[in-house]
């Protein structure tokens, strides 16, 4: 597997696996994603197929979002999102970021438990949060400095640092 910045030509293979994953659907937000937050926009790669993307920023001077991540169905329960956000960990913990924090539909049991083993915690729930009406749960984590506590070995990060 292999971790990469977004490049344009993998437009059409990202939206397909977002059109999968998420109910409220819209294509330009990865098109301006990848134009104001190039570096913070990763695909996994497998041959030449797109399996994955994770999309990250940084909101403030200590805090790091995770805007999105998915990964395409066929390649679920294989490790992909695991590693995706041990990537994004990663990116964020090089720019002194001190934490992370994402959005999780309530529903979406599976993605709360994966982000509760890579030590999320439920911070606050949202009540409506989605377009459509679905509440959200808020978490966050505490990223350790850079060097003191590594998710993710030095290899599996040279495609993109």
């Amino acid at each position: 597997m292999l971790f990469r910045r977004f490049e344009g030509r993998d437009f059409a293979e990202v939206l397909q696996i977002e059109m999968e994953a998420f109910e409220d659907h819209d294509p330009y937000t990865y098109m301006n994603f990848y134009e104001m937050n190039p570096e913070g926009f990763i695909v996994a790669e497998s041959g030449k197929t797109i399996t994955g993307f994770v999309m990250g920023y940084r909101s403030s001077e200590q805090e790091g979002r995770i805007f999105s991540l998915a990964v395409k169905k066929e390649f679920q329960r294989k490790g992909i999102g695991q590693a995706l956000l041990k990537v994004i960990q990663r990116h964020f913990r090089n720019r002194n970021v001190k934490y992370v924090r994402l959005e999780v539909r309530a529903s979406n049991k599976s993605a709360q438990r994966l982000y509760n083993r890579m030590g999320f915690i439920d911070c606050w729930y949202e009540p409506g949060y989605y377009i459509d009406g679905e509440s959200g749960i808020i978490m966050k984590k505490y990223l350790y400095p850079a060097g003191l506590h590594e998710d993710l070995m030095a290899d599996d990060w040279s495609a993109i640092s």
